[in-house]
């Protein structure tokens, strides 16, 4: 029996929840498919996590749209010869014109999460653009409930729409009792109450909250630290508003283990479509702090596994970190629930088989 291609057409492939999920689809894919990625800029970091054999092909896009890169997108499609092409977000809207100039009709269209060029999803140009290619999509994938209202309600798309929650491997991210052996080869005292963020460090993410909030808390709970995992573009302005016991450790490959370490996981997030990394904590046994957004209230339930504040909202995030410091049970307690839910509804083979037959249904049409 002949693979199914599926071509994966995104922006690039650089640091992210959403090329961290193409990856995890590609590595623990069925043996009837075969995955290529196509990168309109280039590749970038998270395709470390990719097979090595894995075709990787990189346009170098500029910025802006142009008619003769959608017709050198085509030509590529045409010599790649996809069954399936899934185009993701906003910079993939690109690849959904140049599949049906290449005369390929099964389009997938996937949504994972907006930036500070439309926080929110309503920037008009984008909702009537999207509104405008829906006809040309086959069938809609999206990672939220949240994400699938949006699509049938503001952005109105007439086809199909299937929400897949992201999936964790939980064997990678786990609780370690171990976890003051780990702080000590990284230098942390023993007792020192750790948070750690992890995430692109980018507008969106609201990096300045949480720091305003531990400053504050910094001066009642001096022994505080915070670990910011990740890398962007916004890091030499975070690094200008950090302040003592706050600690950029950069992209890395080692963040299971670091997540073990940590007490309390905390993301302020503007928006979000579902957090890798909050599941990443969850599977970790950590507590979760995440502002009321997006996906997140369907990850995080309030006073179960984590707790849930207002965008932006600084005291809020000070004292739901503060409620965590001084009650050693609620902690342990929330992390444990975390962990068990993350087990249960998130796993990697529910979300590969999920798409898997989204791309058999397309095929077959």
């Amino acid at each position: 029996m002949s693979k199914i291609r599926v071509v994966h057409i995104l922006h690039s492939f650089g640091t992210g929840g959403m090329e961290k999920g193409v990856a995890t689809i590609i590595r623990h894919a069925a043996d009837n498919f075969e995955h290529v990625v196509l990168c309109l800029s280039a590749s970038g970091e998270t395709a470390r996590l990719l097979p090595h054999d894995t075709h990787v092909v990189e346009l170098h896009k500029r910025p802006g749209n142009s008619p003769p890169f959608l017709l050198k997108l085509a030509r590529v499609l045409r010599d790649l010869k996809p069954d399936i092409v899934h185009t993701r977000n906003w910079g993939g809207v690109d690849g959904i014109l140049a599949a049906r100039l290449a005369n390929n009709r099964r389009i997938v269209h996937g949504e994972h999460g907006w930036d500070m060029g439309d926080p929110d999803g309503r920037n008009p140009k984008r909702v009537m653009l999207r509104r405008l290619v829906s006809p040309l999509v086959r069938e809609y994938t999206c990672v939220s409930r949240h994400m699938r209202k949006w699509l049938l309600d503001e952005v109105r798309v007439k086809k199909s729409v299937t929400q897949i929650y992201n999936g964790i491997d939980t064997e990678v991210f786990s609780p370690d009792n171990d976890r003051f052996g780990i702080r000590r080869r990284m230098g942390i005292p023993e007792r020192t109450f750790v948070i750690g963020t992890v995430s692109r460090l980018d507008p969106i993410k609201d990096h300045p909250t949480l720091f305003k909030a531990f400053k504050g808390l910094k001066k009642s709970t001096p022994g505080l630290r915070l670990l910011v995992i990740g890398d962007g573009p916004e890091r030499k302005r975070l690094e200008r508003l950090s302040t003592d016991g706050i600690h950029f450790l950069g992209q890395r490959s080692d963040t299971a283990e670091l997540l073990r370490c940590l007490d309390l996981f905390v993301l302020p997030s503007l928006n979000e479509g579902i957090s890798n990394t909050i599941l990443e904590a969850m599977a970790s046994g950590l507590p979760v702090v995440a502002t009321k957004v997006g996906g997140n209230p369907e990850l995080v339930q309030d006073g179960v596994n984590g707790i849930l504040v207002d965008p932006g909202d600084t005291q809020g995030v000070a004292s739901a970190i503060f409620s965590y410091v001084k009650d050693d049970r609620q902690r342990h307690s929330h992390g444990t629930s975390g962990c068990s839910m993350a087990r249960q509804h998130f796993s990697v083979e529910a979300m590969v088989k999920s798409y898997e037959k989204v791309y058999e249904r397309v095929a077959n049409a």
